[in-house]
């Protein structure tokens, strides 16, 4: 099935506008079964969602070890992007690692785990403040000439560090969270990535879920939402009753909450690909009706008003994670 496709980069492969992040096969937000997860992904592609997404860090190897189960036989119909640095601190937050040698035996491990040759597009997920970005991106360029990785992306970066990066080798995508709820940050990066040729490749679109309408009392949130400020008792009213506005503007359009979120999303621009997750076949047929749904510049206009910028309460990670993006 063909589904309407976007450049990443200049001159870069075409994509799904609506891709599917895998994060949550990896018993992020409730168990996954590995089964069931091979199957919805072979499914996904049949669909047309062929932009997959993934990081070493999802379930520290776990997801790129489903997706390559998934993958036997259909490799050439997808197209694959993994993330490398962040390290694992028991007990603790998550360590960061953008050094040249971390970069090469990273991307090795990646390309064992998913069984392929080369990674379509690799991510550095998270800066590492202590290592320059030009020895960083240095390493990822030296993938590219081994022919183990095609294009280069940066996860979380701050504009001066993504012109930086960019100019030691082209950079491809930036991947930062950017819905309806949060998207300050996305829209100040976005003003460095369009003249850059930098395609913007929005994680958590439908804002980890609430703006799908499916999240309606507090009495749901558990599990990793629980530790996310925007789900916590004293913000969770407030956005409640931001989904609630989205939720009336889209039964005025005839479509659901979430596909009147992503179809807003990919009316920014035609630098921006969407990668809503989910473990269930059934969303992913949902987030792709999303591309069906044609909005007015009144009807966006009138969604922005309901949904005010910075309006959402709560910073997008708590306190531990918000030191490690942006940087």
């Amino acid at each position: 099935m063909a589904i309407a496709q976007r450049n990443l980069g200049n001159g870069g492969p075409a994509v799904p506008a609506v891709g599917l992040g895998c994060m949550s096969l990896s018993g992020i937000y409730g168990d996954a079964d590995d089964a069931a997860s091979v199957e919805m992904l072979r499914g996904a592609v049949d669909l047309g969602v062929t932009h997959l997404d993934s990081s070493d860090m999802y379930g520290w190897g776990h997801n790129e070890g489903v997706i390559g189960r998934a993958l036997r036989g259909i490799r050439g119909k997808v197209f694959l992007a993994t993330k490398f640095g962040q390290t694992r601190n028991p007990g603790g937050p998550n360590g960061v690692n953008g050094r040249p040698d971390h970069v090469l035996a990273a991307c090795d491990a990646s390309l064992r785990r998913l069984g392929v040759d080369a990674i379509d597009l690799y991510y550095q997920h998270r800066v590492d403040p202590a290592v320059p970005i030009e020895d960083t991106v240095g390493a990822m360029a030296r993938l590219v000439q081994q022919g183990k990785v095609r294009f280069l992306g940066l996860s979380e970066a701050a504009s001066e560090t993504i012109r930086r990066g960019h100019a030691v080798h082209p950079i491809a995508a930036v991947q930062t969270e950017y819905s309806l709820l949060y998207r300050e940050e996305a829209e100040a990066t976005r003003a460095v990535t369009r003249p850059l040729g930098i395609s913007f490749v929005a994680y958590s679109p439908l804002g980890r879920g609430f703006l799908t309408g499916a999240i309606t009392d507090f009495a749901q949130i558990d599990g990793r939402r629980a530790a996310h400020p925007r789900f916590q008792e004293q913000n969770f009213a407030r956005n409640r009753a931001l989904v609630a506005a989205v939720e009336a503007i889209a039964r005025e359009n005839g479509c659901t909450p979430a596909q009147l979120c992503l179809a807003w999303l990919l009316a920014q621009g035609e630098d921006v690909v969407a990668i809503p997750g989910t473990r269930r076949l059934d969303r992913v047929r949902e987030n792709i009706g999303a591309l069906d749904v044609r909005l007015t510049p009144r009807e966006i206009a009138c969604i922005e008003a309901a949904v005010p910028k910075g309006a959402a309460a709560g910073t997008r990670y708590p306190a531990g994670g918000m030191k490690g993006v942006q940087l």
